[in-house]
């Protein structure tokens, strides 16, 4: 039996454990990359473990979320982790320099290679060939200190692509949102995606990065493509062949299941609020009209793709009511279309470049006005993470972004040509991929080989890590919450302009916990602390969204001491355990219809269940009854619970 792609690089990086089938695997990681969202507090988990500096082959800090600088704070982050990157030996890209998961393709993603990442969309890589993982900040940290990265091997599922899309007007964007439409945000859940099949080789590398980026909405532990010559064209151009190797699965490779996509049946598609799964046709819903365009971000801002969207624009006018925001993904796509007068077409049109940044993506400006439709070739879709909770977002790919920008209404771009008379040959020539990026590393910090006297410098508003005390035997506390299906991190722990400042601060961002679903959680939280601690009870898919680990050290710096829910999302899971939270997943989904919000909870001989393995009994104090919750640990994860989290598991 030959081996998947997924198993030859598992096998390749080994550490321990056995490539099986949820067993649990160490590996050997080869690159490690924070955002400075989530980075601040990475490399400040880094520095209390005390490693002198980092101990994988590459580490890279990247600054691309916190870009609005109104006062102090994201600037005192950015110049903090420009120092701890030099102090530890690890590159910076500098503000300005792109969004971390494409700049990463462009400049570091190795065909073979795993990488871990400080944020969910991380598998972006995986279009280049490579293991690309989301993992919250303190994973990363204790992995470039020299730890193994550990994992329950996933299942590997195997979506064998065929035909050809559509082109123009059908993108990579319209297969991952088909697939989310066909699986839900649930249906990648424990597992990778490995992609094969003739039509593979008619998509390039940032096509195949835009699926897998978004297979972080299917709930993938990631997902992967061969390297092929396409990935080679691709390296050639970025002027590093030197880092290609072919990686293609073998033809007895076996799979846990098998999904078939013709991608010449894909039509535009996209997906309305507020899910990323709920997912149609666009020939379904046409003619509403259209307040807000935003084009690029992580998943869709090639350099191809910004060609495409600047030839629509070019001799149009973008109507009086439409808002239109580009941001580029990157200063090397961002430079490639001003040296050949592309942002000038986009100008003309009436559209506002903003900077190669997250952006509107994640709530950091642009949002919009009370009640609008915004159009966007983004990610996700979740309520109020624009900005605006009362706004209606959809997500589709940048082709049908701008036409409908142009038109001012949702519209099927296969039906743009009618209007604007825009010949498809032209696109496409417009969509090639050029034989030679334009290399300009100017905003990369290189990292020296002697950074002992590097001084870190933090800013006020930079505060230590929190630290949970060990596991208590015995935990009796009130549920504060019931929550409800696909709870998201951004429902925990919003993100945007107002709250990601304070991502250095626990005690300072804890006060926005659960925010937007009920602004009194902190203060009763703190009160119900001194009672012994808090618990939450969730739905399925709890968690779901970012690999943000606030989400997890905010509410245990409050006080929760259990999560009980249906099931968890794998990132939010894993952060919550990391933080020492218990995660416990019901035995029986009617003992979650049961329980009540306000309901005091009890459970006893808390340290030998986690020891053992065994359901939780817990009483319902209030109720007077007995349930049962599973806590699913494998031997590491006990281990950390115990101590309180894996810093302190780490520091022992």
């Amino acid at each position: 039996m030959g081996n998947n792609i997924v198993q030859k690089i598992f096998e390749s990086h080994k550490a321990s454990g056995d490539v099986k089938e949820g067993s649990l695997l160490g590996l050997k990681v080869d690159q490690v990359y924070t955002q400075d969202a989530t980075g601040t507090m990475a490399w400040l988990e880094f520095e209390a473990i005390g490693i002198e500096r980092v101990k994988v082959p590459l580490a890279v800090s990247y600054v691309d979320h916190n870009m609005l600088q109104s006062n102090f704070m994201n600037a005192d982050d950015h110049l903090f982790l420009q120092t701890a990157a030099a102090r530890f030996g690890a590159y910076f890209s500098k503000p300005g320099n792109g969004i971390c998961h494409q700049v990463h393709l462009e400049r570091f993603a190795t065909p073979g290679k795993i990488t871990l990442g400080t944020d969910s969309h991380t598998p972006t890589g995986g279009g280049m060939g490579m293991i690309a993982i989301g993992v919250g900040g303190l994973e990363a940290a204790t992995v470039m200190a020299g730890a193994a990265f550990e994992i329950n091997m996933p299942k590997v599922v195997l979506i064998r692509l065929t035909g050809k899309l559509q082109r123009p007007w059908v993108t990579a964007m319209d297969v991952i949102l088909t697939l989310l439409k066909m699986l839900s945000v649930k249906g990648g859940v424990g597992k990778i995606l490995e992609y094969s099949g003739e039509g593979v080789k008619y998509l390039n590398v940032t096509e195949r990065a835009t699926i897998t980026n978004m297979g972080a909405e299917l709930g993938a532990t990631t997902s992967i493509f061969p390297s092929d010559e396409n990935t080679l064209l691709y390296l050639k151009a970025q002027g590093r062949q030197r880092d290609w190797i072919k990686l293609q699965a073998d033809e007895d490779a076996e799979y846990s299941d098998i999904i078939e996509l013709d991608l010449s049946k894909v039509e535009p598609m996209i997906a309305q609020p507020h899910s990323p799964d709920n997912v149609v046709a666009i020939r379904e819903i046409i003619g509403k009209r259209v307040n807000q365009v935003c084009i690029g971000s992580c998943t869709n801002s090639s350099y191809q793709a910004m060609r495409a969207v600047a030839s629509i624009l070019r001799g149009n006018t973008i109507p009086e009511h439409v808002n239109l925001l580009i941001n580029p993904g990157s200063k090397q796509v961002y430079e490639m279309l001003s040296r050949e007068g592309l942002i000038a077409d986009m100008i003309a049109a009436g559209a506002r470049i903003l900077e190669a940044s997250c952006g509107p993506c994640i709530g950091m400006g642009g949002a919009p006005a009370t009640g609008h439709v915004s159009i966007r070739s983004y990610n996700r879709n979740f309520q109020g993470r624009s900005g605006t909770k009362d706004a209606f977002v959809y997500l589709t790919n940048p082709i049908a972004c701008v036409v409908m920008a142009v038109i001012g209404k949702i519209i099927d771009p296969r039906d743009f040509e009618e209007f604007k008379g825009l010949r498809a040959q032209e696109l496409l020539n417009e969509m090639k991929e050029p034989e030679k990026f334009l290399i300009n590393d100017n905003l990369i910090v290189t990292p020296k080989s002697d950074t002992k006297d590097v001084k870190i410098i933090k800013g006020p508003n930079i505060k230590e890590v929190p630290v949970k005390e060990p596991l208590m035997n015995e935990i009796e506390a009130d549920v504060l919450l019931k929550l409800g299906d696909n709870i998201t991190t951004d429902d925990i722990m919003p993100a945007g302009s107002k709250v990601l400042p304070f991502r250095s601060n626990i005690p300072a961002i804890s006060e926005f916990v659960f925010e937007n679903i009920d602004r009194t959680f902190s203060k009763r939280a703190i009160e119900a602390k001194q009672k012994g601690g808090s618990i939450i009870i969730g739905g399925e898919n709890y968690g779901q969204g970012s690999s943000r680990e606030h989400a997890a050290i905010a509410p245990m710096y409050l006080g929760v001491q259990a999560v009980v829910a249906k099931s968890f999302a794998r990132i939010h899971r894993a952060n919550l355990i990391n933080f020492g939270v218990l995660p416990l997943v019901f035995k029986s989904a009617l003992d979650y219809e049961k329980i009540q919000k306000g309901d005091r909870l009890l459970l006893r001989n808390v340290i030998e269940s986690v020891k053992s393995g065994q359901s939780f009994i817990i009483e319902n104090l209030t109720q007077e009854y007995i349930f049962e919750a599973v806590p699913s640990l494998n031997d590491r994860e006990r281990e950390l619970i115990l101590k309180g989290g894996l810093l302190p598991y780490t520091r022992s």
